[in-house]
C-alpha cells in the first residue's frame, strides 16, 4: 500500500483533533508537516506526531514552507474559516490535493477562483464534510436511492448547537468563531446540514440549487450569556453581536423543490441537525428519529392529534448503507460516531488512487457559497438572490431519448 504523505495546516481544536486520529488509525498516512499561526500549537502538533512515530515533522508558523515540502502528496486545511479556500487555491496551483475543513466562504469571487484553479490545474479538492458520512444520513439516502420516500419534494436541515461558551470564550481561546459573530450576519456554517441533503437531492448531479431567501432574528442569545459568565460589566454584555440568533434560509431548486436550513447557536437548547426529508411516498424526521409510510402508519383513533411512527431503527438491517455495513464489520472508530474517520478515508483514499473525491470542488462552491448569498438576501430584507451555476452546466443530464426505428 503506497505510503501517503500529508501536512497540517491549522491545528487549533479542530486540526489537533483531526491531527490526532490520522496518527492514530490512518496507518498508510504520515504527517511531515504542522503548521499554525500561533507556534505553541504548532509545537504541540509536532510533539504529538514525533511521539506517535519518532519522527519530528518540519514545524512552522508559515503556510508556505509547508506547501513548498518535497514529496506532499496531500494537505489538511483545518484552520480559521476565512482561510480555507485562499490556501486550498495555493495548494492546487503547487500541485498538492487540499482536503479542506468546512464552513462558510467570504465571497462568490473566491468560489469562482477555486472552480477555475482546479479547472486550470486538474489538481482534485476535497471538502471533509463529515456529516455526509454520518451513519443516519446514509441509511436515508439509502432509502432514498431505492425509492422508498418516492419523489422528493422538500428537506430541511440545521445547525443547532448551543456554542454560546465557544463563541463568548473565543478571544481567549484563539477560536474564529467569535469574530465572525461580531462582523457577519448569515448562514455562517451551511455545509453540516446541507452536504448531505444537497447529496440526496442530487445537487450538482442532474440538479441544482437556483436562488435563496434568508432571514435572521435579533441577537440576543450572547448577551444574556455574557453577562451571566462576565458580569454586567463585561465587555461583551451589551456589546451589538450582528449575528442574529436564529437564521433561516429557503432554497429553491431546478426542479423546484425546496430546502429549509437553520443556524441556531446562540440561544440555550440540545444539539440537532434537524434533517427532515418529505417525499411523494413518505418522510423522515431525525428529532424523532423517525419514520412514516405512506399506507403504513395511520393515525391513532384515540389521539387523533399524535401520529403513530416508524422507529427508523427498525429499518436498518433492511437500509444499513454499505459503506456503514463495512464500517461496523471493521470496528467504528474516530471521532463524531465515526463519521470524521470515513471522511478522511476517502480523501486520502483518492489521493492514493488519483482518483476524483466524492465531495469534489463543484459540491464545495456551491455549499459554501449559501454563507455568502444569505448574507446577501439578509442585508436586503429578505429579497430572492441567485445562486450560481459553478458547473457552468454540467450538472445537467439530460434524458436518454429513445431513438426512433
Amino acid at each position: 500500500m503506497k505510503t501517503i504523505t500529508t501536512a497540517f495546516i491549522g491545528v487549533g481544536g479542530r486540526g489537533y483533533g483531526l491531527l490526532q486520529g490520522v496518527l492514530e488509525m490512518m496507518e498508510d498516512v504520515r504527517v511531515i508537516g504542522v503548521c499554525d499561526l500561533f507556534g505553541d500549537r504548532a509545537a504541540k502538533a509536532a510533539d504529538a506526531v514525533e511521539e506517535k512515530t519518532g519522527i519530528r515533522p518540519l514545524e512552522t508558523t508559515d503556510y508556505h514552507e509547508i506547501l513548498a515540502l518535497s514529496g506532499l502528496d496531500c494537505v489538511m486545511i483545518t484552520n480559521s474559516w476565512e482561510s480555507h479556500i485562499p490556501i486550498a487555491i495555493e495548494a492546487m496551483k503547487a500541485g498538492i490535493r487540499p482536503g479542506v475543513e468546512v464552513g462558510a466562504a467570504y465571497s462568490i469571487e473566491q468560489l469562482w477562483n477555486l472552480v477555475h484553479t482546479y479547472e486550470e490545474t486538474k489538481v482534485p479538492c476535497m471538502l471533509l464534510e463529515n456529516c455526509c458520512y454520518d451513519r443516519n444520513e446514509m441509511m436515508i439516502m439509502n432509502m432514498i436511492d431505492q425509492g422508498v420516500f418516492g419523489e422528493l419534494v422538500h428537506c430541511e436541515g440545521g445547525y443547532r448547537h448551543d456554542l454560546r461558551d465557544e463563541i463568548s470564550h473565543g478571544r481567549e481561546n484563539r477560536h474564529y468563531r467569535n469574530a465572525n459573530y461580531r462582523h457577519r450576519n448569515t448562514e455562517n456554517y451551511p455545509t453540516h446540514e446541507l452536504g448531505p441533503i444537497a447529496q440526496m437531492l442530487r445537487i450538482g448531479h442532474g440538479n441544482r440549487m437556483v436562488k435563496l431567501v434568508s432571514q435572521s432574528s435579533c441577537a440576543r442569545g450572547l448577551n444574556e450569556y455574557n453577562r451571566k459568565d462576565q458580569g454586567k460589566d463585561g465587555d461583551q454584555a451589551e456589546y451589538r453581536f450582528v449575528q442574529g440568533d436564529v437564521t433561516t434560509t429557503i432554497i429553491t431548486c431546478a426542479h423546484g423543490e425546496t430546502i429549509t436550513l437553520t443556524l441556531d447557536t446562540t440561544l440555550p437548547r440540545f444539539y440537532s441537525r434537524g434533517l427532515v426529508i418529505q417525499g411523494t411516498k413518505g418522510m423522515y424526521e431525525e428529532d424523532n428519529h423517525s419514520i412514516w409510510l405512506d399506507g403504513l402508519y395511520e393515525e391513532s383513533e384515540t389521539f387523533r392529534w399524535r401520529k403513530h411512527w416508524g422507529n427508523a431503527d427498525d429499518y436498518r438491517e433492511k437500509y444499513e448503507h454499505p459503506v456503514w455495513k463495512s464500517f461496523l464489520n471493521e470496528g467504528v472508530r474516530g471521532g463524531h460516531g465515526g463519521m470524521d474517520y470515513l471522511v478522511d478515508r476517502a480523501f486520502f483514499d483518492s489521493v492514493r488512487d488519483q482518483t476524483d473525491p466524492p465531495i469534489d470542488v463543484y459540491d464545495m462552491a456551491s455549499w459554501m457559497s449559501i454563507g455568502v448569498l444569505a448574507e446577501q438576501s439578509i442585508l436586503q430584507g429578505g429579497a430572492p438572490v441567485m445562486i450560481p451555476d459553478f458547473t457552468n452546466g454540467k450538472w445537467f443530464q439530460p434524458y436518454n431519448i429513445p431513438k426512433e426505428d
